[in-house]
């Protein structure tokens, strides 16, 4: 009876840890501000922890995690499209959704380097560290499983941003998958954050 209920159960040892590290770098980033700066927080958590356990506990290259330009053809066309494509539609949201206007009021405290700095490593937890090592077990489904937690991160956010993540989580997933690179995710990603505080601050309209 013993053996029927304990029945052993084997785990993927590398999605366990991508699993849990993940999720608390995701809660140590809500609840705890380590710099003065909090784009630098999530440089930290979410680039170079992630790196970290990738060459010490993995014994990998960052390059298997989508560190490395990839496909770069199809990337820059991609990023190219995906920017275009996007550009009408984050200007008709900003310009006239007042929850977003509030959020984003002041650009100042938003762009340039410092989304660039919290980008770069938020991509690189999601559309790196997750979902390539998720990819290996799920194949492409990795860019569903991926796009929970970041549309999840949205949260307290305005709510037409945060409904729209699950979608567009996935889909930078799929860049990321196809061109086996975090680099045009967060390219487009950049774009569309920088053009979203600037017509929802004003500062473009």
């Amino acid at each position: 009876m013993l053996k029927r209920i304990f029945i052993p159960i084997y785990f993927d040892w590398k999605v366990v840890v991508i699993t849990v590290a993940s999720t608390l770098l995701l809660m140590v980033d809500a609840y705890h501000l380590l710099t003065p700066v909090k784009q630098v927080d999530r440089t930290i958590l979410y680039l170079v922890v992630p790196i970290l356990f990738i060459v010490f506990v993995f014994r990998e290259s960052p390059r298997a995690y989508g560190f490395t330009l990839g496909d770069w053809r199809a990337g820059l066309t991609i990023t190219l499209g995906g920017a275009a494509l996007m550009t009408p539609v984050i200007w008709a949201l900003g310009a006239g959704d007042a929850s977003m206007q509030t959020y984003y009021n002041d650009p100042s405290t938003h762009l340039f380097w410092r989304s660039f700095l919290e980008l770069f490593g938020w991509e690189f937890l999601f559309r790196g560290w997750i979902l390539f090592g998720y990819a290996r077990k799920f194949g492409p489904e990795a860019a569903w499983l991926q796009a929970v937690p970041f549309a999840l991160a949205h949260v307290g956010k305005p709510e037409i941003e945060t409904l729209s993540t699950i979608f567009g989580g996935f889909a930078f997933g799929w860049v990321a998958y196809r061109t086996r690179s975090f680099l045009y995710p967060f390219l487009i990603h950049w774009y569309i954050y920088s053009l979203v505080i600037l017509v929802s601050s004003g500062a473009l309209r």
